[in-house]
Formats: structure tokens, C-alpha cells, sequence
């Protein structure tokens, strides 16, 4: 086989197909986010504003975090030195799960190196813990709750995206006695929709099942102390599992679980991708715990009442220019285009002629046909940096002269 004509091939389809993703090289400035400085590749820097960045509350950059992070690097220094097991467990760590469990209302957590590892290890070793577990699956869950239910064998069903009716038949028609699990987002970061979390509960009270909720977009967003749309609705004590980042609203990096205390323990002892991982650097563990400490304060709530503000504005405005926004009332606002090519050149554009960073989403993050813009507003952004996004969207949308019926429809 020629190998390497291969990957010429696998890399020139994408191209074909418009959706080749090239990666944007930025200098974040600290104390200055959302702004920050392209490295253009013809070697030139231009200023830019970030929209799609997932650090949706600029915690990335608050002194909170950064000088909790500063006083563990002086005091312990850089790595962990190993795995959990091995000499990679501080008090640092400690604090960080007992920060996530408070969170949560729940007796412990546990710390992954991201949440899609947490999503994975633990949804594929519930299989080890519950032989002949039936995993109901929501049919737009993330890729790394698909993929730990697929290494975990077993056997699984998948539902309509957020259909109640749909899952009672899956359920209704599996034997009574198997154990089950109902996998399912809060936020579904794509469309920015919410998943129907109490008729969730509700399904798996009469059927007997545990409930696993990726909160990875909305941790830290919603809540009184940021705790999620569980905690907003009143519905954490009906979730078994939790799952969460710490790379988003928490601006650090890291992934978790929380749940019961004998459920961690088990999913610690057994999950190969925490057991056989280097743990987090003591510093990153320090300013994951500082923002979610932070964050449950009201000071962390007017950075959540800021952030969904300008989401709001954002929307308004775009609406009123045609714009075909997708809008569930969450933080998120995708901007619907429909085709691979022009949403690159959107995108490009914006940045080039406007310097607004705003990735293309493509397939396979989103079905063929939905390609779209998808814009993270922040308390950090301003109203006169989302004047200038508006009216640079106003002026490309005309240009490019898309039909924006046929993208509406």
C-alpha cells in the first residue's frame, strides 16, 4: 500500500468537501480576554476578539484563579509526579473533588484529566459494575458518551433526541429485571437546547434505571452557585452521575464525576483511563477549585447574569437583521448557514477583514446540511464588541449573497 498517497487522499477529501479545519494560532493576553493576537501565517499580527471560545465566563484569566495557581506552582512546583495511585495524589486534588461533590450535592467526585476521559472511563466501565446493563442513549449526546457506551459493550439503545415517548417504548420493552442507565446532556452545545432533565428522572423512577447527566455546558452557567440546570431546576438529588469540565465556565482544564460515595469508589478502582493517567498538575487543581469556590458566591452570579445579558442582546440583534439564529434560551448562539464552504468563508472574512475569531462547525461535530457559526458572548465581551460583530455579520451576509430563506428553512 502507498501510505502516504493515502493520507493525501483522506486530507484532500476534506478539502473537497470544505471542511478542512485548520487551526488559528492566537496570543491570549491575560487581564485583556476576549481580546488577544493573531500570528497571521504570513507572519504579520493582527488584534482580534474571541467568540468561540469556551472559557464563556473569562475565568481563565480572573485573579482568583490565577493567584491560587500561582501559590501552588511556588509551593509544590509543576506535575503531580504520577497517577493517582502513585504518588499523584495532593491535598490539592482533595480539595477539588470535595469543591465538585459540594457542587453537586453529592458525597464525592473524581477527577479525570478531561470530560470527555471522564465521559468514556466511566460510562464504559458501568458495564464491569452492572453486568447486562441496557444504556439508553440520547441519539445527540457527545462523542465521548458515544464512545465510552460503545467500548463498554453491552447492549444499548438509542432515543430521538430529547423524546420522552420514544425512550418509555425503549424501556417498556426491555426485560424489567435488567439493570439500565439513561445517558443524556443538559445543554446540547451545538443547538444550544436543553434536555428534558425531570422527564428523565421521571422515566428512569418508574423503570428502575440510574441517570448519568453531562452538565459539561452548563456548569458554573447556571444555578445559584453554578451548579448546573439540575441545580437550577431542582433536580440534583434525581441524578446518580455527574459530569462536568473544568475547561469551560471554570476556565482551567480537567474533567470530573460526581456521584455517590460507593459509586466513585468503584468507578476509581476500576475505570483504566483514571487508574493508568497522570493526575492533573497540583496548579491546575488549585485554580479549578478557586473558580468553582468563586463561582458559588454572588459575585460568581453577576458574571452569570452578565454572560446571559449579552447572549440575549447578541440574539436580538442578529434577529433583527434576518439572521437565521437557533435559539433555546441558553448561552449559546449558533448562527445557522448550511453549507461547508461558506461557512469557512464566513469565518474567514470575519477574521481577516474584521478580526472576529469565530470558528466553522462542520461535519461530523454537526450533521451535514447544519454547518454553522456558533458564538460564545462572555461578561468579558462588551457592547460595543458585539456592535462591531453585528455589523461585520451584516456586511459579509450580504456579500456572500446567501439566500437566507432557503438557510432559514
Amino acid at each position: 500500500m502507498d501510505y502516504t498517497q493515502a493520507l493525501d487522499q483522506a486530507i484532500q477529501r476534506l478539502h473537497d468537501e470544505g471542511r478542512y479545519r485548520t487551526f488559528i494560532d492566537i496570543e491570549r493576553e491575560k487581564g485583556a480576554f476576549p481580546k488577544a493576537v493573531w500570528n497571521r501565517p504570513d507572519g504579520r499580527k493582527q488584534d482580534i476578539t474571541v467568540w468561540c471560545g469556551n472559557d464563556y465566563l473569562g475565568m481563565g484569566q480572573h485573579p482568583v484563579v490565577l493567584g491560587a495557581m500561582h501559590e501552588a506552582l511556588d509551593a509544590v512546583g509543576a506535575g503531580s509526579g504520577g497517577t493517582r495511585n502513585i504518588s499523584g495524589t495532593t491535598a490539592y486534588h482533595k480539595q477539588l473533588e470535595a469543591e465538585i461533590a459540594d457542587l453537586h450535592g453529592k458525597e464525592a467526585a473524581l477527577v479525570f484529566s478531561s470530560a470527555y476521559i471522564a465521559n468514556d472511563a466511566t460510562l464504559s466501565t458501568l458495564r464491569l459494575l452492572f453486568p447486562g446493563l441496557i444504556i439508553y442513549s440520547d441519539a445527540l449526546n457527545h462523542a465521548s458518551m458515544i464512545e465510552g457506551i460503545r467500548r463498554g459493550g453491552g447492549e444499548k439503545r438509542i432515543f430521538r433526541h430529547n423524546d420522552l415517548a420514544h425512550l418509555r417504548e425503549l424501556l417498556a420493552a426491555d426485560d424489567p429485571a435488567a439493570p439500565k442507565l439513561i445517558a443524556f446532556e443538559s445543554i446540547y452545545s451545538m443547538d444550544g437546547d436543553f434536555g428534558p432533565i425531570a422527564g428523565f428522572c421521571d422515566l428512569a423512577e418508574e423503570f428502575g434505571a440510574l441517570t448519568y447527566l453531562d452538565e459539561v455546558h452548563a456548569v458554573g452557567m447556571y444555578g445559584p452557585r453554578g451548579g448546573g440546570v439540575a441545580e437550577r431546576d431542582g433536580l440534583m438529588g434525581r441524578i446518580d452521575i455527574f459530569n462536568g469540565t473544568l475547561g469551560k465556565a471554570f476556565g482551567v482544564f480537567g474533567g470530573y464525576i460526581a456521584a455517590s460515595a460507593r459509586m466513585v469508589d468503584a468507578v476509581r478502582s476500576y475505570a483504566p483511563g483514571f487508574i493508568f493517567t497522570t493526575s492533573l498538575p497540583p496548579a491546575v487543581a488549585a485554580g479549578a477549585a478557586a473558580a468553582i469556590a468563586f463561582l458559588k458566591t454572588a459575585e460568581g452570579q453577576k458574571l452569570r447574569d452578565a454572560q446571559q445579558l449579552h447572549a440575549r442582546v447578541l440574539k436580538m440583534r442578529l434577529k433583527a437583521l434576518g439572521m437565521p439564529i437557533i435559539d433555546h434560551g441558553s448561552h449559546i448562539v449558533p448562527v445557522h448557514v448550511g453549507h461547508p464552504v461558506h461557512c469557512k468563508a464566513l469565518s474567514d472574512m470575519l477574521l481577516d477583514e474584521f478580526g472576529v475569531y469565530v470558528q466553522p462547525i462542520n461535519f461530523p461535530t454537526v450533521p451535514r446540511g447544519t454547518e454553522r457559526l456558533r458564538f460564545t458572548p462572555s461578561p468579558v465581551h462588551d457592547l460595543g464588541q458585539i456592535d462591531g460583530l453585528v455589523r461585520a455579520m451584516d456586511t459579509l451576509w450580504s456579500r456572500c449573497a446567501l439566500n437566507r430563506a432557503e438557510l432559514s428553512a
